[in-house]
């Protein structure tokens, strides 16, 4: 059975995301003095005393705006009235009742009997007094805490708990073996459509808005029978256009989502020039090891001939020489062409990323890299590679041991690396390199 969802729901800034990032004890919704910071849904898991529930963040509801941001800040925040077990009616006991949440009052009411009412910033008793002003929501005495400071938050979790059902799952899922994918890239390249088409509906905004996206956005769905997890994030900007605030904290959500990722799918705009910002995302991706997939979206947008795709994979080539090994795919979100072709290509990668070789075949590839090409140092020293074994997959990982690492050159490593892909393959993993010396005192070289 799934988890008890319980979403938090209200108007801007009575302190949604203070309270979501409260009781899931980690900042991970972003919270800010600007008003509507929370666009998407965003999930967490919350344990308290063995009881584990689902809590939903959520934007805040206006009404009688004619942008198009707020419509759907609305759609997203009633979508998660309807998918949810409990509904957190959030107010602010310091403003009182407002017109905004009698607006809000009239969209709950046909779900009262799962809404809890609860008055935030009841920051001491005096405060509490103020709660009875919102009896005329109609839900009844509203729960009074103070979520910045953490006050009543205690009771306030055995008032929730005590209003899930025992039948409810209990057990915390275990999502550590399901392969996760950042779908990571600059502003307006398309990665929320992406995974909207990927996941057959629109859980996630899409607009033509760049940066539409702060929060990381996780999303579990399965494909041929396997589990995967879609992490969407904020597109990433040039340090100097990134303001502190909001959009710094987007982007370190998204360097934190490649962080927690398997597979970075790094999406590029057929329609634009290849930009610094995409390839620094994409060696931060490389530099952390992570197998990656370059995506091309938008493809529906410039014009072709038979050779498009091998003029777009040479320029990559030029502009990324790093990632020579990573799958290159052509898609666009808007038509779907070839989208399905990117979960296909992630099933490769894993199976790859997987793979073992075993030490004889090593050690035997090694012997014919060693007779074409043995290792040389400038200072004439004799260089000895002894043998190699593969110590770990996800990355594929392989130890050197060798006479003195110090003495294997970025050159000859570079070699080595391109002979393991040429013999071996491995489409999109990643290699790890560990070149390893006789002595404690020699110092172990990874790349």
């Amino acid at each position: 059975m799934r988890k008890y969802i319980v979403s938090i729901v209200g108007r801007p800034n009575v302190g949604k995301s203070t309270l979501f990032n409260r009781l899931c004890k980690k900042r991970s919704a972003i919270v800010d003095f600007e008003p509507g910071v929370t666009r998407d849904r965003k999930y967490e898991d919350v344990d308290w005393n063995g009881k584990v529930f689902k809590i939903v963040d959520t934007g805040g509801i206006v009404f009688d705006s004619k942008e198009s941001m707020d419509k759907m800040i609305k759609h997203q925040a009633i979508l998660a009235i309807e998918e949810s077990d409990l509904i957190l009616f959030l107010v602010d006991c310091k403003t009182g009742t407002t017109d905004i949440d009698m607006q809000i009052a009239r969209i709950l009411y046909p779900h009262r009997d799962k809404v809890m009412l609860v008055a935030n910033k009841a920051d001491n008793e005096k405060d509490e007094l103020e709660v009875y002003d919102f009896l005329q929501l109609g839900f009844g005495d509203a729960f009074p805490i103070a979520a910045n400071a953490g006050r009543n938050t205690g009771k306030f979790l055995d008032e929730i708990i005590s209003l899930i059902p025992e039948t409810a799952d209990d057990v915390e899922e275990d999502t550590s073996h399901i392969t996760r994918l950042a779908i990571v890239g600059r502003p307006n390249v398309g990665k929320s459509s992406i995974i909207n088409r990927l996941i057959g509906k629109e859980k996630l905004i899409v607009t033509d808005i760049p940066g539409t996206t702060r929060d990381t956005i996780d999303t579990q769905f399965r494909y041929e029978g396997r589990d995967y997890i879609l992490v969407d994030t904020a597109g990433l900007r040039k340090k100097t256009r990134v303001n502190y605030g909001v959009e710094y904290f987007s982007t370190m959500r998204t360097i934190d989502a490649i962080d927690r990722a398997d597979i970075a799918v790094i999406v590029l705009a057929a329609d634009e020039n290849v930009a610094e910002q995409d390839l620094k995302i994409a060696a931060y991706a490389k530099r952390k090891m992570k197998e990656v997939i370059i995506v091309f979206n938008k493809w529906d947008l410039p014009k072709k001939d038979n050779s498009s795709t091998g003029k777009f994979i040479t320029m990559l080539h030029e502009e990324m020489p790093f990632l020579q090994y990573a799958p290159v795919l052509f898609v666009s979100a808007k038509t779907g062409q070839r989208v399905a072709k990117l979960m296909e290509t992630v099933e490769l990668v894993v199976e790859e990323s997987n793979k073992r070789i075993g030490t004889s075949d090593l050690n035997k590839f090694m012997e014919s890299v060693i007779g074409h090409r043995p290792p040389t140092h400038p200072s004439g020293k004799h260089v000895r590679i002894y043998y190699i074994t593969q110590a770990a997959v996800n990355p594929p990982t392989f130890v050197f041991f060798c006479n003195q690492p110090s003495l294997i050159t970025e050159n000859y490593r570079k070699y080595i690396h391109n002979q393991l892909r040429e013999m071996f393959s491995f489409t999109g993993a990643t290699l790890r390199l560990i070149f390893k010396g006789r002595s404690k005192d020699d110092k172990d070289i990874s790349v």
